[in-house]
């Protein structure tokens, strides 16, 4: 009832339109909302939640402490179960590839410098911690152009070890799991520096070898020229 043919609109009224380029981002941006991502999105919620419980009452209350734990508990169950999840079931994103390691990173932060700043835990073992954390960080984008440093299993203890000992020192602990939590906290700084370094050989050896490659690579190329160069005289 428009007046404009059916030739004019791509066919006739009954054939729905070409999903094109609108379609396809539609899918891509619907792909967002799975069951991993919004594992990873509750887990960035955790964080400030877990903040804010433990510092009440001055942040020394048993009580508070306990819900604290228990945020802080189900921000690292979801850790491990979002990575399965995204892997298993091909649910692998951008997004997920973004806020995963953000999400990981941001809750351990937020309990050890908040145990640091209430006097549970000395700040020289959130500074290593940390350190080592950016530190590793930045040493993947250094060399992930010559390739990707996969996750060590030493990498996994020491990451379990960590969530165990801050999951310790954020209870009120006293007697012999106190000093309990005290040797996990030392496993897991033993681990955190044990880990880095072997991570800061692996990264050393894979740049030694994109090098050494892409000089490889570079003369091959500079021989192939010089040769059809000499053909064609």
């Amino acid at each position: 009832m428009t007046g404009v043919p059916a030739s004019a609109t791509g066919g006739t009224g009954s054939r729905p339109a070409p999903r094109g380029k609108l379609g396809a981002a539609a899918v891509n941006q619907a792909s967002l909302w799975n069951i991993a991502n919004i594992l990873t999105m509750i887990r960035l919620v955790l964080v400030p939640g877990f903040v804010v419980l433990l510092f009440q009452d001055g942040g020394h209350d048993p009580a508070w402490r306990a819900w604290a734990w228990a945020a802080f508990a189900v921000a690292m169950i979801t850790d491990v179960f979002d990575g399965h999840l995204a892997r298993t079931y091909n649910l692998v994103t951008d997004f997920g590839k973004i806020a995963d390691p953000i999400a990981d990173k941001a809750i351990m932060a937020a309990g050890l410098i908040s145990l640091s700043y209430l006097g549970d835990l000395p700040w020289w073992v959130t500074g290593v911690i940390l350190a080592r954390e950016l530190g590793i960080t930045l040493m993947r984008f250094w060399v992930i152009r010559h390739g990707v440093i996969p996750a060590s299993r030493g990498g996994k203890m020491k990451t379990l070890a960590q969530g165990t000992a801050v999951g310790m020192y954020v209870l009120a602990l006293v007697g012999p799991l106190a000093t309990l939590r005290w040797w996990v906290m030392a496993i897991a700084v033993v681990l955190t520096v044990v880990t880095g370094l072997d991570y800061v050989r692996q990264a050393v050896v894979l740049r030694r070898k994109g090098l050494a490659a892409e000089r490889a690579a570079k003369a091959a190329e500079a021989a192939a020229t010089t040769g059809a160069g000499a053909e064609s005289r």
